[in-house]
């Protein structure tokens, strides 16, 4: 079985010596935000494939050299009757980067995590950027800084940091010596974030560790929305790189509505230019969703398909088995429509509903799905159910109700819960549901995508099948957490003399087919914005278009003070989402006795 790769470690091999390549002053806009290791250096490369090998060359001098995966048991029967495929090991890969002409002594990147004290930056940016580091993947010259308000050391940063580092599944070996030496790049500074001051001695310290290199820097915006602008003032015209690129990654929430999230958009090109913005959204860093498109553009069997001529519906479910637990007041401020449906889950939506884009290029894939939301139908009231959960007790345990969080007011009608009908007014999509589902204090936790196809029009076995035609529909479904999974349910005869029918999965496990670690989505962005990537970060006019279709109703729900259907913690959720879906003649994919 041929495997072609782009894997990390060939994509974090070549990262380092590219840095030189790619500065440029920090308002201009980078050449190709899609470039990989091969499109960054065209015309160094020649191509040779034989039975045996793939080889990628410079002038004859630099190889990759991927071996091909013998197969010869390409699908074994696991012990549920689910189909599957044997574990395979990455190729090995070679590259020798030594003879490319590259001015690496001369460049750096400083990364600058503002917020550095606060939850998401010790459980994740952190963790992240030292992944990045142990795999090889960021430049050899960089600083990291952490700037907040709480009066820090260099040395309690790095204990605070430490506590929070672990190091890869399948690359262990010298875990704490690469601990030490991220660690040593590691350093912090106190200021106010509207303190030009604050960031001026920031900048001077900057300088310092930059040594008079050709400096680039990122600034990674962990902070509440209300600081933005001031945060980014300060950071713009205090502390920009001076010779080289600098960019800003802007975490959600991007506004509260069209008119908020303008004024913030408006606000922060007063000081930077669109393409410095990197406004983040995890759930595109995904595995599963960065494997989305190329599951669609790169499988003849599936692009054929992909219309309303095969699919009756799509659902985008995404569900936690908590509840706000110390987030009340911030999500009592946003709702579960903000905080998940309005980004991660439509942000998948339009991902899967593109055209075929141009090419890889950021702007043409980010051109597609601007085009998606914006032939979306206006979301009306009547298409959407709110819930919010309440007090349940299981087992002898009692788990508490949303209001009963001390920062959430007692009367909040802020919901928990949220089920949407959308509708993509196109050729493609014209009438096929657009199912989403979002809640906190469920049964389970997941997040995953169902493609429920069209019945078999005359299906000669349908009266094998029984009444229940869904039991008989082919579905794909793409499990984005957790066990990450792509698996397509068939129909086959169950083995003996009769006739009767059976629905099995045709099951890509990702755990039972790669012994690779799956990156964490904060790994990909980061280097991403390192690299000037912005495939994944979303533009201006996609947060216009995305924020355009919720905003009337989130406001019609506020105004009219929707009572949400209450539902006791650990539940399915409201019933008021299954008489949606069934007005659609749909059934939830998630609800049934096989799922």
């Amino acid at each position: 079985m041929a495997t072609f790769s782009s894997s990390s470690s060939a994509r974090c091999a070549s990262s380092s010596p590219a840095f030189s390549n790619r500065l440029h002053h920090h308002r201009t806009v980078s050449s190709s935000s899609s470039i990989r290791f091969k499109q960054r250096f065209p015309g160094c490369f020649s191509v040779k494939q034989s039975s045996k090998s793939l080889h990628l060359q410079q002038d004859g001098a630099s190889t990759m050299k991927v071996s091909p995966i013998k197969d010869d048991n390409p699908a074994k029967i696991l012990k549920d009757g689910i189909l599957s495929v044997p574990p395979v090991t990455p190729p090995e890969e070679s590259i020798d980067i030594a003879k490319f002409d590259f001015d690496k002594e001369n460049s750096t990147v400083s990364i600058t995590v503002v917020g550095a004290s606060g939850d998401l930056a010790k459980k994740k940016i952190f963790p992240a950027l030292f992944a990045l580091y142990y795999e090889g993947c960021l430049p050899k010259h960089f600083t990291i800084f952490g700037y907040a308000r709480s009066k820090m050391s260099d040395a309690e940063l790095r204990t605070m940091v430490s506590k929070t580092l672990t190091c890869r599944i399948d690359k262990r070996e010298n875990c704490g010596e690469k601990m030490d030496q991220f660690l040593e790049r590691c350093f912090y500074h106190p200021g106010q974030y509207d303190s030009q001051e604050n960031f001026l001695e920031l900048d001077k310290k900057l300088k310092e560790h930059e040594d008079g290199r050709v400096a680039n820097r990122l600034f990674y915006l962990s902070i509440p929305p209300n600081i933005f602008i001031d945060a980014v003032k300060c950071a713009s015209t205090s502390a920009s790189a001076a010779n080289g690129w600098t960019r800003v990654i802007v975490e959600k929430p991007f506004g509260r509505d069209s008119e908020s999230s303008a004024a913030l958009t408006r606000s922060l090109k007063q000081y930077l230019e669109e393409d410095q913005i990197f406004r983040i959204d995890h759930y595109l860093g995904k595995e599963l969703v960065e494997n989305l498109s190329v599951l669609r553009f790169s499988n003849l069997i599936f692009e054929p398909l992909w219309s309303r001529q095969y699919i009756r519906n799509v659902q985008f479910i995404f569900a936690e088995d908590f509840g706000t637990e110390g987030r009340g007041g911030y999500f009592d401020n946003y709702g579960i429509i903000r905080d998940i449906m309005q980004n991660h889950l439509l942000q998948i939506l339009a991902l899967f509903a593109m055209e075929t884009p141009v090419s890889l290029d950021a702007e043409d894939i980010r051109n597609e799905k601007v085009k998606v939301l914006r032939s979306m139908r206006p979301l009306r009231l009547d298409d959407v159910v709110t819930g919010q959960y309440k007090s349940h007790t299981r087992g002898g345990v009692k788990y508490p109700a949303y209001t009963d969080d001390k920062t959430v007011p007692n009367n909040s009608l802020a919901p928990t819960f949220a089920a949407a009908a959308l509708f993509i007014d196109n050729a493609r999509w014209d009438g096929v549901p657009f199912l989403m589902k979002a809640g906190k204090a469920l049964h389970d936790r997941r997040a995953e995508i169902r493609v429920q196809f069209r019945h078999v029009p005359g299906n000669l076995y349908n009266k094998n099948i029984g009444t229940d035609l869904d039991l008989a529909t082919n579905e794909l479904v793409i499990r984005v957490q957790p066990d990450e999974a792509i698996y397509l349910k068939i129909n086959n005869k169950v083995p003996g003399l009769g006739m009767r029918l059976d629905r099995s999965n045709l099951n890509l496990l990702y755990a039972a087919r790669y012994d690779k670690e799956i990156p964490d989505a904060y790994e990909r962005l980061l280097l991403d914005a390192i690299e000037g990537e912005r495939r994944l970060f979303i533009r201006s006019d996609e947060l216009d278009a995305a924020w355009s279709l919720f905003t009337p109703v989130l406001k019609e729900l506020e105004e009219k003070k929707i009572v949400p259907e209450y539902y006791p913690y650990g539940s399915r959720g409201p019933v008021g989402s299954h008489y949606l879906a069934a007005r659609y003649k749909v059934r939830w994919g998630d609800v049934g006795s096989e799922q």
